[in-house]
């Protein structure tokens, strides 16, 4: 895919209000082999999708090994619609705590009051974090209106096709 119809899938409107929901599912090859997928807060922006973890969490080395991920933004409701992207995730260790760390969660609905408790917490706990950066080399949009999954779209063809023979 070029870069210029990754961009074109990431800019569309719904693309954009699920690249503004709180949670990604984050997919990629485990050390032992074994695929894992993991919700993590993220944030978009505009040209990455950014995840921070702790300098400790295991799917660190994983991604030094193997760096190629799959992410997920989807909906809880009928039609879903789904963001699927590809890309590389490069591994930036930074002291403190990164800002889009802080941006990602700041969604989460709290009083003015739990989050400076939650904030002062964040900052005693962690002396440095990850900032895990997926720049998108593949995306595509389902919604179930205007686009299918690929073998949906298939049987829809195949459907068509049967119909005017």
């Amino acid at each position: 895919m070029q870069p210029s119809e990754v961009s074109e899938v990431l800019n569309r409107p719904l693309s954009q209000e699920l690249l503004a929901r709180d949670l990604i599912r984050l997919a990629y090859v485990a050390k032992d082999g074994t695929p894992r997928v993991v919700p993590i807060g993220f944030v978009w922006n505009g040209s990455e999708i950014v995840m921070c973890t702790t300098t400790n969490a295991p799917k660190l080395p994983a991604l030094r090994h193997n760096p190629a991920v799959a992410l997920t933004i989807d909906t809880e409701v009928h039609p879903p619609r789904i963001l699927l992207v590809r890309g590389r995730a490069e591994l930036d260790v930074v002291e403190g705590i990164p800002g889009e760390y802080l941006q990602a969660n700041g969604t989460y609905k709290m009083t003015k009051e739990q989050r400076v408790e939650w904030e002062a917490e964040v900052r005693s706990l962690y002396d440095g974090m990850v900032r895990i950066v997926v720049t998108p080399t593949w995306a595509k949009l389902i919604d179930f209106e205007t686009t299918l999954p690929s073998a949906v779209e298939e049987l829809v063809r195949r459907r068509e096709e049967r119909e005017h023979a």
